[in-house]
Parts: C-alpha cells; structure tokens; sequence
C-alpha cells in the first residue's frame, strides 16, 4: 500500500482537494467550413437536425418559417426559450429540418438541438443552458402495448358472469 492516512483530517484533505484542470473537460466550439454549428435534437419520435449561423434571427424550420410551421404560441415560446435564456436572440439565425412525432415533439426536437448547437457555438453558454435544463433529452417516450391489455395498462372490461 501507498501512504496511509492517520487522521480524520488527512482523510478530509485528500478528499476535499479541487479537481484539476486536466480532469475537467474542455469544451471546444465545432463549426463546419460554412461558418455553422450543427447538432441534432430528440424528443419522443422526433428528430430534428439543426444549423446553427451568425444572423439576425431567422428561425425557418422545415423550409417554412417557425410561426408558420408550429402554429401554437406555446409551441414557438418553446423553440424561442434556450435563445433568450442566452441572451441571443437576434445574434443566430437557426435553419432545422425536423420528421417524426408529432408537432408537440418536433418542437421540443428542435428547442434540444438549438441548445445544443448554442453550446457548439459558444461552449461557454453550455452551463447557462445546463442550468435550465435545456441540453438534457428528454427520454419520455410512449409506453407500449401489452398482450392481454387493452392498451399500454388499461384491462378489458371485466365480467364476473
């Protein structure tokens, strides 16, 4: 065995030393040859790849623009939060193209691949974001059909005669 600790106190300093700096990763910005980052965002069935450029604030999702791709206010407040909680909204012009799901999860795809593409961007952002919970996927999925079940958990009826 290597040293011992003789005391509470050794043991408490060994523990409580910082991590060094080459224990913590670094986190770099990855732009492609056009000046843009690229990630892809998940959400239930839906996956959006999004692009991610220095603009005015162009949101255009599957050729169209946000508002009129995803109709609801909610949907849009949705897609618009990690910008403004970056404080970037009019910096960053967003192009997505988003299949599968349904318009509820395509809009949650897309908010997760903007977080992320912001933080390929600007990796400095990234505990802002991590800090509203942006970046995690959100893994709730549709649970499936069970034999013998009428749905996921729902029985048939049941009869006694």
């Amino acid at each position: 065995m290597a040293e011992e600790t003789k005391t509470l106190e050794d043991l408490g300093a060994i523990s409580s030393a910082p991590p060094s700096a080459a224990e913590q990763p670094v986190h770099v910005q990855k732009i492609d040859s056009l000046g843009r980052a690229y990630a892809t965002g998940k959400r239930k069935n839906a996956i959006a790849r999004v692009w991610l450029k220095p603009g005015s604030g162009k949101i255009v999702v599957n050729d169209k623009d946000f508002s009129e791709y995803f109709a609801r206010p909610v949907l849009q407040m949705l897609l618009k939060q990690p910008i403004n909680a970056a404080a970037r909204s009019d910096q960053y012009d967003v192009m997505a193209t988003v299949v599968g799901g349904g318009l509820s999860g395509q809009a949650g795809a897309v908010r997760h691949g903007i977080s992320k593409a912001l933080t390929y961007y600007e990796p400095e952002l990234r505990s802002v974001l991590k800090k509203g919970g942006f970046l995690t996927r959100d893994s709730r999925v549709v649970e499936r059909k069970k034999y013998g079940r009428a749905k996921a958990r729902r029985s048939f009826q049941f009869s006694k005669r």
